[in-house]
């Protein structure tokens, strides 16, 4: 498993917990992703938006929280736009450290994937790189939850960067204390603050309104306002955005700064890194579309659920929208967008998943990408131990595991 996010976490775990041997590889020096490295302190996709909500996510994603309860280190179901949960990222990592070692799961921390070899329709080996020294891993299958598509690039397996030239826009996690908890702030507060300093010719600003969220225990105030067009592929473009993030940030306090409340605010961090949220796609055997998801298509080979609208983020305007699901309810994704088209030992998972522009929208966020994950994970610890894919195997198998409250769901 390569990428030690959520969806490589649960690719991990799902793996483990079927019985394969599993060696997960993060180039960070822990695990969570986006989670830990870029400030998504919120996770999306387990619940619908239904009245009360409805959870429909369980599985690893299930561990990881249950793990954040036991230490009050996550609240919610929260609302705005869609259904989350808030949680503190330091208790998370631990969490995550142990939700993969209870497992049995191998974490390679520190580990950078540089090249990959291939036998004509299979990956058979990896290079992966740390303090300078190079190293081989073989393997009977793998899984890319690198996020943007690392693994099978470097394989040469067929990808393609967004979605008919559409890409969805990318933030920076901006993360403010000295604001008492006992201090209110809505989404709309920050965005008249930031119209009064735009006025004055204060700046820069990307936009006004996004989702906003306080951390359980330091109550600190998470905003995702800060926006950039930048390709992540390209590294002249992503350090140019990572810079002109760095400048939002401190304008963004001091919008924040002229709230009744906070004038005590400062910045405690960014990201640390600028959130993508759309790179390569690999192109699997199905492309899962939004009519699919609109149209509330049952697949034979569903192995997940999801419950999050299209959140789209312009990239030239730099607003965002959301289409919300219909009857606020949750969708099926198939096996079929997660298996590479032409290398048949390599499985997709989180937001290398194969979407079209809004059905890939609703499936990226953290829950989600725990559940494809598992299913990647299940699916290839199959590959694995008899060279194939049985679908009814791999659905059976996620049923053992939880990966939703009943079978039925899958069906």
């Amino acid at each position: 498993m390569v990428g030690g996010g959520l969806a490589g976490v649960g690719a991990s775990v799902g793996a483990s917990m079927a019985g394969a041997k599993t060696l997960l590889i993060e180039s960070a020096g822990c695990l969570g992703g986006a989670a830990s490295m870029r400030g998504v302190n919120t996770y999306c996709g387990m619940y619908t938006f239904q009245n009360p909500p409805q959870q429909v996510v369980y599985g690893v994603i299930r561990q990881v929280v249950e793990g954040l309860r036991e230490d009050n280190a996550i609240t919610g179901p929260h609302r705005f736009r869609g259904v989350f949960l808030t949680f503190e990222p330091e208790t998370n990592k631990r969490v995550l450290d142990e939700v993969c070692l209870r497992a049995g799961v191998q974490l390679h921390l520190h580990c950078r994937v540089i090249g990959a070899e291939r036998k004509r329709d299979r990956i058979t080996s990896l290079t992966v790189e740390s303090a300078g020294r190079l190293c081989k891993v073989s393997a009977a299958s793998f899984v890319d939850a690198t996020g943007d598509a690392t693994l099978a690039h470097l394989a040469q397996s067929a990808t393609r960067y967004g979605n008919a030239g559409q890409v969805n826009l990318g933030s920076l996690s901006t993360r403010f204390s000295g604001i008492p908890a006992e201090v209110r702030i809505t989404a709309d507060q920050i965005a008249a603050a930031v119209a009064r300093l735009r006025k004055k010719g204060i700046g820069p600003f990307a936009k006004e309104r996004s989702v906003i969220c306080r951390l359980p225990k330091s109550h600190d105030l998470v905003i995702y306002v800060v926006s950039h067009d930048y390709d992540p592929r390209e590294p002249a473009s992503i350090t140019q955005a990572e810079i002109a993030g760095r400048r939002q940030a401190r304008a963004y306090l001091q919008a924040i700064q002229t709230i009744a409340g906070c004038e005590g605010a400062y910045l405690v961090s960014t990201g640390p890194e600028f959130g993508t949220r759309e790179s390569r796609h690999l192109n699997c055997d199905y492309q899962l579309t939004w009519q699919d998801i609109t149209n509330r298509r049952k697949f034979d080979d569903c192995i997940a659920l999801g419950a999050w609208g299209a959140e789209w983020h312009d990239r030239e305007s730099l607003l965002s929208d959301m289409d919300t699901l219909p009857d606020k309810g949750y969708f099926q994704i198939p096996l079929g967008c997660l298996r590479s088209l032409d290398t048949r030992n390599l499985l997709a998972a989180g937001r290398t998943v194969d979407g079209d522009q809004k059905a890939g929208a609703a499936i990226r966020v953290l829950a989600t990408a725990a559940a494809t994950g598992q299913a990647a994970g299940v699916a290839a610890s199959q590959i694995a131990a008899t060279g194939k894919i049985s679908v009814a195997a791999v659905q059976e198998e996620l049923f053992r595991q939880g990966q939703t409250a009943t079978p039925e769901q899958l069906r």
